[in-house]
């Protein structure tokens, strides 16, 4: 978006000039969560891939924000955003 403003090409004599308007690109889920199935003590990866790299990602369960612990990591590479929960329990579906 910073690159959007009116560029010139210039010859001396004469100038030709256009304006450049870049567009945010909407933030979308290239590919969304998938349900899953584990064994209980097991641990379990969620994932989705987002349209745009390094978008802030807030994971929650039910209505609840999670918050990273020995319970929960999170990761994200590039535009691919993963939720490790570890020693699932029944109380995690």
């Amino acid at each position: 978006k910073s690159d959007s403003d009116t560029y010139t090409c210039d010859i001396g004599d004469a100038q030709s000039r256009a304006k450049l308007v870049v567009q945010e690109m909407p933030l979308l889920f290239k590919q969304e969560l998938q349900n899953q199935e584990a064994k209980e003590g097991k641990q379990v990866k969620l994932s989705c891939e987002l349209s745009k790299p390094g978008t802030p990602v807030r994971w929650m369960k039910g209505d609840t924000v999670l918050h990273a612990s020995e319970k929960y990591e999170f990761k994200q590479h590039g535009t691919v955003a993963e939720l490790v929960i570890r020693d699932v329990k029944p109380v995690d579906a």
